[in-house]
């Protein structure tokens, strides 16, 4: 040891050494980190980091070796056979790459990067005793074959420990600088252990004084020609980072941000919730969770189009988004669902954050052609009185902003117990519905309508009936508008239309079936495909099905009621007006839309024995339905009196408990049976 770096401080240039020091440390930190980056890489592109590692590597290990044997201050002349240099740099590069690509072999847990590591080591030998004989001394050159494979042997166990570090699956920069450090006591431990190796005979007495500064001159050349390699691979390096670095970033922006909209989606939501729990427990602060649901987002959807709909979204969430002050958070859960926090010292600072988002909210937007208002419902929860875990108080907010649109309000509601436990019997209420039409749990009745001249059966009309396991029956009124409220309605009504469709079809021919169709149903498109399917599938022919609509539900939308009815009607089915008198009543549905019955609804005839103006308002209805040439049939028949008075005006058809209360199937056919007698 002593002997070498004797060598080095007596029989070299110091400046030069350290020139040739710091081109090793610079090649080699940037070989290793090269080719620590194609660890996780697979195929091609780790292949191409190891040829950047090797050309680096290489490139930087010959460099090193050729300034370091122009610090050598020999006692003869010297020169240096051009065709042999170029060579070894080609053996450097070529061993450097052989040596990178058998490190990064698969399967063989730790052997391949010893062995490539040391294939690494001595490859950089033989570049080395490669270079030293294109050294031509004027004198007689000796060798120590002990400092030789010592050389050989030290560089390998180094290059072997280093590049075995670099291809660790988890190496932390420690690691990585230790790995850098045997590179260079390595590749420098070869050099100079080489050079103490070689021994010089000068056949000539002086050395010439003009090959000092050429050697200086030629070092520095090849010092800065390495560096421009092995920057050119940390250039690469570099670029790549910065690629991947925006990529990650973007990556994370796409992971946490709503595509659609560009707000923060329901991960980063709770996660910055999450956040806003831990800084409200350390300040002693209150917050609030603020749930909004658009209210005519499913119309527009539906009427304009998806990509209307989504115009829609992207045009609240901007302006939500601008009306946002310092420390509020808004972000998109799905749908057309939004959920703000508010971090707050009362609750009338949570109150003014959702009146701002409310009145963005109610601004008109323009799509299209169109000028709409979307409104919303606004649900409130405050931290911590409306719940301590964040699961509650984010269901809380739910809760409220449920029970404002439940209760159709274009308004903000804050939770409370009671909002709590309406709401939450009116869930558990849908989810055991849902369970119910899963399995097959619900049941149709059948209520008789008959000619009210002859007294002869006409049809009759399904009446869906809930038996709840627990509750007992529940009354239609009740469940109804919780399968609307849950998107369970289109099922449902899907499930009723079949059903009574394929009893009806066992029944005498001239028997028709009524089944009601809700608001939410008619909306539907499909709604022509539903009926067609249930229709073929049944073999009930068109005729003898009858749809029946309430006059409330045609007005939200008569452009697109009128279109789903008219191809309602194209497959044969008839549709009748129901409960007339008891909505709008206005005389323009009946002459906008192709109804072939008017029922009239019950609390006319309810009061058509004793109330003069109930008999007059059912008298100019009969004297209507007579002038357009639509049958009428009056609902709610329970007296011999009512039943009377209707036949004597002229009521085509009547429905009602004097004639017959609804039924199930079972129970159906003997009845059809007495009344036929």
């Amino acid at each position: 040891m002593m002997t070498v770096l004797g060598c080095v401080y007596n029989d070299h240039n110091l400046f030069m050494v350290v020139l040739a020091v710091l081109v090793c440390v610079l090649g080699s930190a940037v070989t290793l980190r090269l080719l620590r980056r194609g660890v996780r890489a697979t195929g091609m592109q780790r292949f191409g980091w190891q040829f950047l590692a090797a050309v680096a590597g290489g490139g930087g290990v010959w460099a090193t070796h050729f300034v370091g044997i122009l610090a050598y201050r020999p006692s003869a002349p010297v020169s240096f056979d051009p065709v042999m240099t170029a060579f070894s740099l080609l053996i450097a590069i070529a061993g450097a790459l052989a040596a990178f690509f058998l490190s990064g072999m698969r399967g063989g847990g730790r052997l391949f990067p010893a062995l490539g590591g040391a294939f690494a080591g001595l490859s950089f030998s033989a570049m080395h005793y490669t270079g030293m004989m294109a050294y031509r001394v004027v004198g007689i050159v000796e060798w120590r074959v002990g400092y030789v494979a010592a050389s050989v042997l030290f560089v390998m166990l180094c290059t072997a420990a280093a590049i075995g570090l670099v291809w660790r699956r988890h190496l932390g920069m420690r690691g990585f600088w230790t790995a850098v450090a045997l590179l260079v006591a390595g590749i420098a431990g070869l050099h100079f252990t080489g050079m103490t190796a070689l021994r010089i005979v000068p056949l000539l007495q002086e050395m010439p004084e003009h090959e000092v500064p050429a050697f200086l001159a030629l070092a520095m050349t090849v010092a800065v020609v390495a560096l421009i390699i092995i920057g050119t691979g940390l250039t690469s390096y570099l670029i790549d980072s910065n690629v991947r670095t925006g990529s990650q970033q973007q990556l994370r922006h796409l992971a946490s941000h709503d595509t659609l909209t560009g707000l923060p989606n329901r991960a980063h939501f709770n996660e910055h919730l999450r956040d806003c729990l831990h800084d409200a427990r350390q300040s002693q602060r209150q917050f609030a969770v603020v749930g909004i649901d658009l209210n005519r987002f499913k119309e527009i959807n539906d009427t304009l189009g998806h990509a209307t709909g989504d115009e829609a979204l992207r045009i609240v969430a901007r302006r939500m988004a601008q009306c946002l002050e310092d420390g509020e958070f808004l972000g998109r859960l799905g749908g057309d669902e939004f959920s703000g926090i508010k971090p707050c010292r009362t609750r009338d600072e949570a109150l003014a954050f959702a009146e701002r988002l409310a009145g963005v909210l109610a601004r008109p937007m323009r799509l299209g052609t169109m000028e709409m208002t979307v409104g919303a419902s606004i649900g409130v929860a405050m931290w911590p009185e409306d719940g301590r875990s964040l699961d509650e108080l984010v269901n809380n907010a739910d809760i409220a902003m449920y029970h404002a649109k439940h209760a159709s309000l274009d308004t903000i509601c804050f939770y409370d117990a009671g909002i709590g436990a309406a709401v939450r019997k009116r869930r558990q209420l849908a989810d055991a519905l849902r369970v119910a039409l899963e399995h097959d749990e619900l049941a149709v009745h059948y209520q008789v309508q008959k000619s009210l001249a002859t007294g002869e059966i006409s049809g009759y009309e399904a009446l869906l009936r809930w038996t709840h396991p627990q509750l007992g029956p529940i009354p239609p009124v009740e469940f109804i508008q919780v399968a609307e409220e849950n998107g369970l309605i289109a099922a449902l009504g899907a499930w009723v239309l079949r059903r009574a469709c394929r009893d009806a079809a066992t029944w005498p021919p001239s028997y028709r079936i009524a089944v009601n169709v809700s608001a939410v149903q008619l909306m539907d498109v499909n709604l022509p495909q539903v009926v067609h399917s249930a229709l073929v599938e049944t073999g009930l022919p068109a005729h003898r099905l009858e749809l029946e609509l309430t006059e409330t539900a045609l007005v939200k939308d008569k452009g697109r009621s009128l279109h789903v009815m008219r191809q309602i009607k194209a497959l044969g089915v008839g549709i009748a007006l129901d409960d007339f008198g008891s909505g709008y009543s206005s005389l323009d549905t009946l002459r906008s839309f192709p109804f072939d019955k008017i029922k009239l609804d019950r609390t006319f005839v309810e009061g058509i024995g004793q109330d003069r103006q109930s008999k007059a308002i059912v008298r100019a209805v009969l004297a209507l339905g007579k002038s357009l040439d639509i049958p009428i049939l009056a609902e709610g028949i329970e007296t011999d009196q009512q039943r009377a008075i209707l036949q004597e005006e002229g009521c085509d058809e009547g429905q009602g408990f004097l004639l017959g209360r609804p039924s199930p199937l079972t129970a159906l056919d003997g009845k059809a049976r007495s009344d036929a007698a």
